[in-house]
């Protein structure tokens, strides 16, 4: 009776200690899972760009995609369209922009990005960063404009095709925040660059040769005024000749992004 007292008893204290050992490995592989669920990582993010629709309007949209690559390296790429903003001349009514149509515009870019590890708290895409970067843009736009003749008489009217081609390489500096986990804000705060710029700008319109040199004056005042960059990176010299100038200046980058990580 004895033995058979003592022989249940150990059964029964093997048992609990089996059960708890149970129950700890339950609890460790919940926690496991719990902390592989909160420690996932989100290689993905989809970015729209909210800065070229402010500067050249809501026909501009602006989509990227960025993949991590290790724990201190992107890439992304971004396509879409954009425009060239409304031209009109300011104080002057010996030219004005009477309608604009036929306007398109694309816009592609890529970068590869090193998030600076040594002074990020977070592994990619949050934190510092800084990389080269290339961007192509073209813009096209077609207007018909009220000119006044250099040789007087009534106004008439002359139609015209726009179009600016920009070509960047660089080098940039940015910074990503991620909120909540999902959310991104990039913000690329400096990146200088070395731009091909073409532009050339076509008549549909008979005009002397003086009237000519008018329009193309006129006309590149407005694009000082509008586009931005134009006055301290093209030259009006060629293109107040004869509609048409090719150059290589200075270029820059500067984009606010808000994205969503998957």
């Amino acid at each position: 009776m004895k033995k058979t007292t003592w022989l249940l008893l150990l059964i029964g204290l093997l048992a609990i200690v089996q059960q708890k050992a149970a129950a700890q490995d339950t609890l460790k592989t919940s926690e496991a899972k719990s902390t592989k669920k909160e420690s996932r990582e989100f290689k993905n993010t989809i970015h729209m760009n909210v800065t070229d629709p402010l500067i050249f309007g809501n026909r501009a949209i602006i989509v990227g995609y960025e993949r991590v690559i290790g724990k201190h390296q992107s890439f992304s790429i971004d396509v879409g369209s954009t425009d060239l903003p409304s031209l009109h001349i300011i104080d002057d009514d010996s030219l004005k922009a009477k309608t604009a149509t036929g306007q398109s515009g694309l816009h592609f870019s890529g970068d590869y990005r090193f998030y600076l590890g040594k002074e990020n708290k977070y592994h990619a895409p949050h934190g510092i960063y800084i990389g080269p970067y290339f961007g192509y843009n073209k813009f096209e736009k077609d207007h018909t404009w009220t000119l006044k003749s250099v040789m007087g008489g009534a106004p008439f009217d002359v139609e015209s095709k726009t179009s600016i081609t920009v070509s960047t390489i660089g080098f940039q500096m940015g910074y990503q925040f991620i909120l909540w986990k999902r959310v991104a804000l990039d913000f690329v705060l400096l990146g200088p660059g070395l731009a091909s710029y073409n532009l050339k700008a076509s008549l549909g319109t008979n005009l002397s040769q003086e009237d000519k040199q008018k329009f193309f004056q006129k006309l590149n005042e407005a694009l000082t005024g509008k586009f931005p960059g134009y006055g301290w990176t093209l030259d009006g010299g060629d293109f107040e000749v004869d509609g048409s100038s090719n150059t290589t200046s200075f270029g820059y980058k500067y984009i606010i992004q808000i994205g969503f990580r998957f």
